[in-house]
């Protein structure tokens, strides 16, 4: 493409990611049903809104405090603190203008151009993108696909990608789009290998409330001192249904405080004070919320995988953990294709494999984070799909 001058090439050689395409060719069409992005259709419950609304009629609508409200870094320290049985100091907390404004600060903030950051994948696509438009190179380790659809990360294999120019290993559990969660020995034995080569860990753990087996997700800050070389990525948007918000925290060593509060300085300075009055409002009051969600989600989640796994081709396991599906389709080399077709023809939007990096084509990913009854109609109009396009046989036939 031509400019009236110059851009970066980083930039310019950015491409739109497969899950962008298909939401940007489905969204707005009421007669599709969006299985695509990592959202529910629920809207954010009243008692997050109301505070939100008494904050703005209050006038909470100035600049404030850089690294977030005291009041709400004090209540993520608690809530941390109360999750995972650690102590947990505010200083250690900065809240940020969405999950993914976090991962970029953490970005800004250690690497230098030329560096490598290891990424477990599949993994969410604009991981990667940040990386690459810090100036840094991805290399990606993808998990091991089981038999049964499910996937396991080899620890040997994370290590033989790792050599002097790593700075940082990127891991998501529970992981977008697989569903696979790291044990917390795994965690541990992750964290020693770096602590002792001098590597950040990077823990996206936004969906750590969305479990099937135990109460919450292991958290790598569980085998942490607070001055170790981690930083646990959070949001607000999943398990309090406020994707649309935008708004997330880091919990990190004391030391970086300061670099975070300058970054933040320079690029947003600091969230909306009225948008934090709901955050505090969600973390403070939302326990029955969440545990309603969840269990929302584990019904969804055994839909899906009552629907797709009696079809021929359909390789899936039950979800171990967040909100997803990533399914196999047996003989499927163009997922983004399927993906627009499944669209257009039957109506119902999904993420394209290929999206997720490598080991990701020939998978489809669905959310289900949605009602029953959506999902049921979904779950219909796709196996009619994969039947008259003969991409499966019907078993039931």
């Amino acid at each position: 493409m031509a400019y009236p001058a110059p851009i970066r090439p980083a930039v310019d050689e950015l491409e739109t990611s497969g899950i962008q395409q298909v939401f940007d060719r489905g969204i707005g069409r009421p007669d599709v049903i969006g299985l695509w992005v990592g959202e529910g259709d629920l809207p954010t419950p009243g008692f997050i809104c109301e505070a939100t609304e008494k904050a703005l009629r209050d006038g909470q609508t100035f600049y404030t405090y850089k690294r977030g409200l005291p009041e709400l870094r004090q209540a993520i320290a608690d809530y941390t603190a109360g999750l995972y049985g650690i102590a947990a100091d505010p200083e250690r907390v900065t809240v940020t203008s969405s999950g993914m404004t976090g991962i970029v600060h953490v970005l800004q903030a250690i690497l230098t151009p030329g560096e490598k950051v290891a990424v477990v994948s599949p993994v969410w696509p604009n991981i990667m993108a940040a990386v690459e438009m810090a100036g840094a190179t991805v290399v990606q380790v993808p998990l091991d696909a089981r038999p049964d659809g499910g996937f396991r990360l080899d620890l040997e294999r994370l290590a033989a990608a790792l050599d002097p120019s790593t700075r940082a290993v990127f891991v998501a559990s529970p992981s977008n789009p697989t569903g696979w969660m790291m044990e917390a020995e795994e965690q541990a034995a992750l964290l020693e290998l770096c602590r002792g080569r001098g590597i950040w860990v990077i823990a996206d753990e936004v969906y750590h409330r969305f479990t099937y087996d135990r109460p919450h997700a292991p958290s790598f800050a569980q085998h942490a001192g607070p001055e170790d070389a981690l930083i646990c990525v959070h949001s607000f948007s999943k398990a309090w249904a406020m994707t649309g918000w935008r708004m997330g925290w880091l919990l990190h060593p004391p030391s970086l405080g300061e670099t975070f509060g300058k970054l933040i300085e320079y690029t947003t300075s600091g969230a909306p004070a009225f948008l934090q009055a709901g955050c505090l409002a969600a973390i403070t009051q939302g326990e029955d919320f969440v545990a309603g969600l969840v269990e929302r989600c584990r019904t969804g989640g055994e839909i899906v995988f009552q629907g797709l796994s009696a079809l021929p081709g359909v390789t899936l396991a039950r979800p171990q953990a967040a909100f997803y599906s990533f399914f196999r389709l047996e003989g499927l080399d163009d997922s983004l294709d399927f993906c627009f077709r499944l669209l257009d023809e039957a109506k119902v939007g999904l993420a394209p494999g290929s999206a997720f990096g490598r080991g990701g084509e020939g998978y489809l990913r669905l959310c289900f984070a949605s009602s029953p009854e959506r999902l049921s109609t979904a779950m219909d109009r796709l196996r009619r799909f994969l039947v008259e396009s003969r991409q499966v046989v019907d078993s039931k036939a």
